[in-house]
């Protein structure tokens, strides 16, 4: 089946299910524990609420099925259940990086204020011109940005727990189960779940058929995404059966193996090889050695467009060793190394600012107005569009609880060390270096982060006189929000 060349708008459906989300939260948080309504409010609009539908509003960047879920989550979290979000980290480092994630956007819009034309080589015809950027822009990038780090900030507050790790574990493994079932309905019929429900296809349908069947895709943006949350959901399966009661064990190894052959029917290299690579890093290896792998990738995420630049990634022997696998998607990576070197060579025209987007950091041909280069990872993404300034807080805050933990468990685990942060640390690790590939950073990479940082701030602090735990984690910074009063209780339906 071929998809059409002009796919149609989302339908009616699509935008009553968003706006029904705000309820779905308020449903959740109601009967839900805290940290539970908090993941499955995020991870839930993810996986189910329609892509590419969004509503677009004055002056604020479009609520669609990232946006709107976070903005939910903040919005019951501080207004119905009371509670103090601390938008001020602990860690120095932390702090810096969060002001250069939210400042930065101000000289990269300042800095483009000129339009680019791009003209045919040897005439003096104009072509395409894309407008500067204005004052207006800096505003809606502003309040992105803020909307952006609402779950970084809630995970870090809500989530930075035992209890909290576990939760997410628990709910991806769930997630991937259940999602497993219309991904397996796409794997036999093509990918139809979004135009039968949705009214439309969110990508290239051609993409979608790999090894003459098809890659599943049901509401996400990719196939790949779909793969990589596949992924993420066998990893936690496996570091929960590792660490499961007798009478859970046996069902956690089997819906691992289950995983297992569903990640493989999703057709994804990368995302096998992931399988390869850390499967038996969360089955075999203790909670340190996982650690030291985490803060290793994270180096290398951060650093990745100065190893890209100086030749010191084997670009030659990572292709041979993909077209000893297949050929086909050897072509495709060497396809994506090409468009990445023109891309770069675009940003180091504006290293440090970046080119602030609306396509100003691509090639367009200058008749049709066809993009000649496509960036596909997000590593390239921000580099073009923020310049070193906006990749460096983007993936330094990405990489800093990753390299915090490693740092307090260096020498040997703390005392009552969580037995879970390993595992959610494997997996934004992962992610990371997908990012590298794909465009896969999602809200809920976001949460796992907050998570990981609110939890590297706890390790070593004493608690609090009378109290058994680390206490809130408020800084002397802005706060939003207050404590419900302790007599009043919780309002259940």
């Amino acid at each position: 089946m071929k998809r059409r060349a002009d796919p149609p708008m989302p339908n009616t459906f699509a935008s009553l299910m968003l706006l029904t989300w705000p309820f779905v939260c308020l449903v959740l948080f109601k009967r839900l524990p805290l940290e539970r309504a908090l993941i499955w409010c995020i991870l839930g609009g993810y996986l189910l609420l329609p892509p590419k539908a969004a509503f677009d509003f004055p002056l604020v960047p479009a609520m669609d099925k990232t946006s709107l879920p976070n903005i939910c989550a903040f919005l019951f979290v501080v207004l119905m259940l009371r509670r103090k979000v601390s938008f001020w980290p602990e860690s120095g480092a932390a702090r810096a990086l969060v002001l250069l994630f939210l400042l930065g956007v101000i000289p990269t819009v300042l800095s483009n204020g000129e339009p680019v034309t791009y003209s045919d080589p040897g005439t003096s015809a104009h072509g395409l011109t894309i407008a500067g950027a204005t004052i207006h822009d800096l505003l809606s990038v502003a309040v992105d940005k803020i909307i952006v780090l609402l779950p970084f900030f809630l995970g870090r507050q809500l989530l930075a727990s035992e209890t909290g790790q576990r939760e997410i574990l628990r709910a991806l493994m769930l997630g991937g189960l259940i999602y497993s079932i219309p991904a397996l309905l796409e794997v036999r019929l093509s990918p139809q779940l979004n135009i039968w429900i949705y009214g439309f296809f969110q990508h290239d349908f051609e993409q979608m058929m790999r090894g003459g069947g098809f890659r599943p895709i049901v509401f996400l943006p990719h196939a790949l995404w779909l793969a990589l949350f596949v992924l993420s959901a066998l990893l936690s399966t496996a570091a929960l059966a590792r660490r499961a009661s007798n009478a859970d064990l046996v069902r956690l190894i089997l819906a691992t193996v289950y995983l297992v052959g569903v990640l493989y029917l999703c057709k994804s290299l990368a995302t096998q090889l992931y399988a390869i690579a850390f499967l038996p890093v969360i089955v075999l290896s203790d909670a340190r050695t996982q650690l030291r792998l985490t803060a290793l990738l994270a180096l290398v995420a951060i650093t990745y467009p100065i190893l890209r630049n100086t030749g010191m990634i084997p670009l030659d022997t990572i292709l041979e060793q993909a077209s000893a696998i297949d050929p086909d998607r050897a072509s495709s990576l060497a396809y994506r190394f090409n468009n990445e070197q023109i891309l770069l060579d675009r940003a180091q025209e504006k290293p440090w600012f970046g080119w602030a987007g609306w396509g100003r950091n691509l090639l367009f041909d200058p008749n049709s107005g066809k993009i000649l280069t496509v960036p596909d990872g997000r590593w390239i993404i921000v580099f073009g569009v923020y310049g070193w300034i906006g990749y460096i807080a983007e993936m330094g805050l990405l990489a800093l609880p990753l390299l915090l933990l490693w740092w307090s468990t260096r020498k040997s685990l703390p005392e009552r060390f969580s037995p879970y942060a390993n595992t959610v640390a494997v997996i934004l690790a992962v992610n990371m270096i997908d990012m590298l590939l794909n465009a896969t950073l999602i809200p809920l990479t976001w949460l796992c982060t907050g998570a990981l940082l609110g939890y590297a701030e706890t390790l070593g602090r004493k608690p609090r006189f009378g109290s058994t735990g680390p206490g809130p984690l408020f800084g002397k910074g802005p706060v939003i929000g207050r404590r419900r009063n302790a007599k009043t209780p919780r309002t259940t339906i």
